[in-house]
């Protein structure tokens, strides 16, 4: 056993007090639980400590090592740059790891680094850890991807398999800090996601539950604005199927942003917690019970990928699915991302059945501003169904409400539309301003004005 524990830690540079001038004060709590966990950690002796940081350099489907044999950086950009941090890096550890990696498809090496600079996710772990183990230690620096939960499970996995190959004492730091929309007053706003997300990932922290991290609400995370999921998805990853005495130290948020700290000390093995194929389980087992609505997209999308034809409409469809006309949006996502998104304002078929079966194909193989659906990317997708109501015109944006109605602008030729409640649009001027640029409607295109409407929709997830 050769993965010893895993960290769970905030980055605020504020902590540090030639960075925070007395802030710091404000956040003693964490300061006094992180030094907590990086005793525990330095008392483990690791010969090597992987850091996963939010701010290391980032890919959309490729998981990026730091390569070479060593590193420094400071914190100039915060104003502090006689704070200076300098690493030695285990290449033992990441040649192997890159080898494992390899043999099982998983995208992941050394190539392509921005800046070879250590980053503040990183440098403020280690400022505490090296209070306790300066030295003794070679690091592991990984970036995150856009790639989803069973990735990052997996590098997680692959981490923890290098060190047993190398009989490598190890401790893993997921670096990364919870909500970044806690107050109004902070730096980024409120958002109602911020502390529901917050308190669910300490729960779930707290409890050792990483399946509730891995099955985590893409809206919700989006709308929190956090950093620190992906991280906290490579250390499950890193704990599977490991028994480990988990627990929360400190938990705070004074300046608008969430910052957790928790430890997880590694007690031995248990099958039971393989996170990954309960993360599988689920999602058969919600797909058995999904929305008629959902089913029949996902069905005409998968159908259409892999034959090339159109589905016939299957049998035994609700009759207000097939005996109704409505303007349909398909909406895909992948890992929490848009990955296609096609509909219709007003019904374009003899049916809504027919409307979603042609709309959901579009929004896999149609929407401009992707490639199309691969047939290997089809078990990832997940599905929305919004069915729209009929649109009215309205006098002006005090009648609309983002999270009530969606909006359609329109000026001459030129129309566009923003469905309701959605991640990240909170306000009618955001609202009415995406839907103009969707139509490509400027505030120099035309002296005419823009007219407005609104309708509602079902949605159906």
């Amino acid at each position: 056993m050769s993965l010893k524990a895993a960290f769970a830690v905030p980055h605020p540079p504020v902590i540090l007090p030639e960075i925070g001038h007395g802030r710091e004060k404000e956040i003693s709590a964490t300061i006094i639980a992180y030094r907590k966990a990086m005793q525990k950690a330095a008392q483990l002796k690791p010969e090597t400590v992987v850091i996963v940081s939010p701010h290391s350099v980032m890919y959309q489907d490729y998981f990026h090592i730091s390569p070479g044999d060593e590193a420094k950086g400071n914190f100039g950009r915060f104003g502090a740059a006689q704070v200076r941090i300098e690493a030695v890096y285990d290449r033992e550890f990441v040649d192997v790891l890159k080898k494992n990696c390899g043999e099982k498809s998983l995208p992941c090496g050394t190539l392509g680094e921005k800046d070879a600079a250590l980053d503040h996710g990183t440098m403020i772990p280690l400022c505490f850890f090296n209070e306790f183990a300066a030295d003794s230690y070679r690091l592991v620096r990984i970036g995150l991807a856009g790639l989803g939960p069973l990735d990052h499970y997996n590098l997680g996995r692959l981490i923890a398999k290098t060190a047993a190959d190398l009989h490598r004492s190890t401790v893993l730091i997921a670096s990364g800090d919870l909500s970044h929309k806690l107050t109004a007053d902070g730096p980024y706003g409120f958002a109602a996601e911020g502390p529901k997300f917050d308190a669910l990932t300490m729960d779930a922290l707290n409890k050792g539950d990483f399946l509730t991290l891995l099955q985590m609400d893409p809206g919700l995370s989006e709308g929190a604005a956090e950093c620190g999921l992906r991280s906290f998805w490579i250390m499950a990853g890193a704990l599977d199927r490991k028994a480990v005495q988990s627990e929360v130290l400190s938990y705070e948020g004074p300046f608008g942003v969430g910052y957790g700290v928790a430890s997880f000390i590694v007690g031995g093995d248990d099958d039971n917690r393989d996170f990954a194929e309960q993360l599988k389980r689920g999602a058969k087992q919600n797909r058995d019970g999904e929305d008629p609505l959902v089913a029949l997209a996902r069905l005409s999308l998968e159908t259409y990928v892999k034959t090339g034809r159109y589905v016939s409409l299957p049998q035994g469809l609700p009759k207000e699915v097939t005996a109704r006309k409505a303007g349909a949006f398909v909406s895909l996502k992948k890992y929490g991302q848009l990955r296609g998104c096609i509909g219709t304002i007003a019904p374009t078929r003899d049916s809504l059945a027919e409307e979603i079966l042609r709309n959901a194909v579009s929004a896999g193989t149609g929407d401009p501003r992707f490639a199309p659906v691969k047939e290997d990317e089809l078990n990832a997708l997940v599905y929305s169904v919004d069915v729209l109501g009929e649109a009215e015109a309205i006098a002006g944006k005090e009648e609309l409400d983002p999270k009530k109605y969606g909006v359609i602008v329109e000026q001459g030729r030129r129309r566009g539309l923003l469905l309701p409640d959605l991640a990240g649009v909170d306000s009618v001027d955001q609202q009415i301003e995406i839907a103009c640029q969707k139509a490509g409607i400027g505030s120099d295109s035309s002296d005419e004005p823009v007219k407005l409407y609104r309708f509602q929709v079902v949605r159906h997830p």
